[in-house]
């Protein structure tokens, strides 16, 4: 068996994609940071149909913390499925915010830096002893980083995005000697607890982003867990260095 490592699988994308990938027959350590409850029900989800998974903690904002994280890892596959590798890591984690350009404090750009850019890389780095050769990364952007797609107000937030879309691509480069593929995922707008719950509060912003995306809805967690799923499974073996954009034909 497999075992795949995704990364915020509490609620929304990551959670779509634990449960799709253990789905697929493979084992799943998830990570949460607050909300552990939700990342129960991730865990419950997939053990009702048959499968296997753990939850652990994970601040990816605070890299000091991964060495022990690792460790954490390691003991949970070696207790859990009897193997000292994992095969598949979905770098999810994150947080959005909207802030105007002129808006944006130092503080809130250094946050999105540390989460969403610095977290994956050195997240990354501290794992990939640990990560199987012939193994799969995917890393989720975002469609707010592509020259299609650009709205006001995510200025910083899409820096760090276009930031992990390239280094996915150096990722590639240099894992594919151990035959480890790289491939980020870059997400349009889509129904998750993202910016606060922000879909919930209001509602009144989705038939205008339903009005310009061409399959004339938002996105949903599914939507996108099913393409992260089959890029880490057999399926995607021959695709490596590319960004897919996961948003429905958004701007088209």
């Amino acid at each position: 068996m497999r075992v795949a490592i995704v990364t915020g699988a509490s609620s929304g994308i990551g959670q779509s994609a634990a449960v799709q990938i253990a789905k697929r027959g493979n084992g799943v350590i998830l990570t949460y940071n607050g909300n552990e409850s939700g990342a129960l029900d991730t865990v419950e989800t997939i053990e009702k149909e048959g499968g296997r998974a753990v939850a652990l903690p994970l601040d990816v904002g605070r890299s000091e913390t991964f060495p022990a994280f690792r460790d954490s890892v390691a003991g949970v596959l070696r207790d859990v499925w009897g193997r000292d590798t994992f095969d598949i890591l979905v770098n999810n984690a994150g947080f959005g915010r909207m802030s105007m350009f002129e808006d944006t404090s130092e503080e809130l750009f250094d946050t999105f830096l540390r989460v969403l850019l610095k977290g994956p890389y050195f997240l990354t780095q501290a794992l990939l002893p640990l990560l199987a050769d012939g193994g799969a990364v995917v890393n989720v952007s975002s469609n707010s980083a592509l020259a299609s797609s650009v709205e006001e107000g995510y200025s910083a937030y899409a820096t760090m995005k276009g930031g992990l879309t390239v280094l996915s691509r150096y990722m590639a480069k240099e894992f594919g000697r151990r035959g480890i593929r790289v491939n980020s995922v870059s997400p349009g707008s889509t129904r998750t607890r993202i910016a606060d719950d922000a879909f919930e509060r209001f509602p009144e912003v989705i038939p205008a982003l339903a009005a310009k995306t061409a399959l004339g809805r938002v996105g949903e967690p599914d939507d996108i867990g099913m393409v992260i799923a089959t890029l880490v499974s057999e399926e995607g073996r021959w695709i490596t260095a590319q960004d897919i954009s996961v948003d429905g034909g958004f701007n088209l």
